[in-house]
């Protein structure tokens, strides 16, 4: 799965904190904090979610999942919310187009509404049409060419109006630079170019939404138990989640697909890519079948 996701088109991660109780760090022992990383990556057309535990942050964990991509592979997607930690450091040859998550923009909007109405309305419902747009992209089964037309036919000059009004707001004083709906337009504009990437690039994703809920994962498993006690568990625990929650993103049933791994162990250690959670139902109808036979 590590190696399918690789070779995605577009690579969402981001990470939240976690408990292993018994951890002999690797990196640098400045760092405290521990975490559990998401990856959800769209490849083959197909979504996969991957989890990893301990001290290095998403953007490493990222960095680590792309030594397994194919050298004559275009440069993916990277799409997450402006930390720098969640940026990978890459070797020489091995490229990401950065996307920041538009959601984030706009919460930090959200947070101020009640001090500035008149004006955050107008930010909220611009983002409101953008979004509109996007789902009548998804509603009317779009290829990427077409969504990427209609977004810069439609979402273009509604984004544009959106930055120029943050800039005239700033330039002519109109709202404190330091004040909440400040910090919410420099966020804005600071980070303009990877927000607005789905207006110049094919198949870019408007926020890093999927992400956030497959973190959701790792977070009520972290309510639940409360930690893990060995980096060995939490390793465990994070390829369940990573085979149980790819279920969920591509209609497999969890349990179903945990209990034919475990009857085709023989099979699934010899060809692995015909166990994937998207096509076993197939390599299990296709196996049964030459059972039949004999």
């Amino acid at each position: 799965m590590i190696r399918q996701a690789a070779q995605g088109e577009v690579l969402h991660n981001d990470d939240t904190s976690v408990r292993i109780l018994q951890m002999k760090r690797a990196t640098s022992e400045d760092r405290t904090g521990v975490f559990t990383s998401g990856i959800v990556a769209t490849a083959v057309g197909q979504k996969m979610a991957l989890y990893f535990s301990g001290d290095k942050h998403a953007g490493e964990n990222l960095a680590d999942v792309m030594k397994w991509r194919a050298a004559e592979l275009p440069p993916p997607i990277q799409m997450c919310d402006a930390l720098s930690r969640n940026v990978p450091k890459l070797p020489r040859g091995l490229e990401l187009v950065m996307a920041n998550c538009l959601t984030h923009g706009r919460r930090n909007f959200v947070v101020v509404v009640d001090n500035f109405p008149m004006e955050c309305r107008y930010v909220l419902e611009t983002l409101g049409e953008v979004y509109g747009n996007d789902e009548v992209a998804r509603e009317r089964g779009m290829t990427a060419a077409e969504r990427l037309a209609y977004h810069q036919e439609r979402s273009g000059p509604l984004m544009e109006g959106l930055r120029q009004w943050g800039e005239q707001q700033l330039a002519e004083h109109k709202v404190e630079p330091n004040s909440g709906l400040g910090k919410a337009i420099r966020y804005l504009l600071k980070h303009w170019e990877k927000l607005t990437l789905f207006l110049r690039r094919e198949g870019a994703p408007l926020d890093n939404n999927i992400c956030e809920r497959a973190l959701k994962k790792a977070i009520l498993h972290r309510k639940n138990a409360l930690f893990y006690k060995t980096i060995n568990g939490a390793r465990v625990g994070d390829l369940f989640m990573s085979l149980i929650h790819t279920c969920e993103l591509c209609g497999a049933n969890p349990f179903d697909y945990l209990t034919e791994l475990q009857r085709h162990a023989a099979e699934l250690k010899r060809n692995p890519r015909e166990w994937m959670p998207w096509n076993y139902r197939a390599t299990l109808e296709r196996t049964d079948a030459v059972d039949r036979a004999a």
